[in-house]
């Protein structure tokens, strides 16, 4: 399957219109055999591109202190402490707004029953509450791991859609980064692979191309 992955992220690229902006690369996968009434065959995991997403990440870290530091001197795009959670528990359309911009939260665990109390009602539904951490963790390795990070879950359809990279990436690591979403169904699934019935790849504004 993976020299047909790769013929089609080529084709997908290759009829792609030139836009204003980079557009996304998206896989879009079919599961056939698949009862999602049943919770244990509906699931959501991180994955780890092995070659990134192509686009940057918008990561809020929860913290004070020493920790607050070197999340910020490690690229973190939003530090939050107490007192800021304090006022986002009150201005909940501040918070919601807060909520959309970013797509990963962490936070230092011992901010967590606080983060449950203020932010939890806007984060809990969008699927974004924090990863705790300890105190005195280093945080660019935490960083550096979810800025390649994407999200596939089977919620309340038999069908994964999620970024694989951008337009601009070359073809091969788009197709290895399709390939480790692929694991992460052997993981999931107890067919694994071989459960796919329908798999797509396109560009955010492109046709549709079909792989299998």
């Amino acid at each position: 399957m993976k020299q047909e992955i790769l013929e089609a992220v080529k084709e997908a690229k290759e009829h792609s219109q030139p836009r204003n902006f980079t557009q996304s690369m998206d896989v879009i996968i079919t599961i056939q055999d698949l009862d999602i009434n049943k919770p244990e065959n509906r699931f959501e995991e991180e994955v780890s591109l092995p070659h990134g997403r192509g686009k940057d990440v918008n990561i809020a870290f929860i913290a004070d202190g020493e920790l607050a530091v070197q999340a910020k001197n490690a690229g973190a795009d939003l530090i939050i402490n107490k007192e800021d959670l304090e006022e986002l528990g009150k201005d909940r359309k501040a918070a919601k707004k807060m909520a959309s911009r970013y797509n990963f939260f962490v936070a230092q665990a011992d901010f967590m029953p606080l983060v449950g109390r203020f932010l939890g009602p806007v984060l809990g539904p969008r699927k974004k509450m924090p990863k705790p951490v300890p105190a005195n963790i280093k945080p660019d390795p935490i960083l550096g791991r979810l800025k390649n990070t994407v999200k596939v879950r089977i919620k309340d359809q038999p069908v994964i859609q999620t970024m694989v990279g951008t337009q601009d990436m070359d073809a091969e690591m788009i197709a290895e980064n399709i390939d480790a979403i692929l694991g992460i169904l052997d993981q999931n699934l107890e067919k694994g692979r071989n459960q796919i019935k329908t798999m797509y790849i396109k560009t955010t504004m492109g046709p549709v191309v079909k792989v299998i």
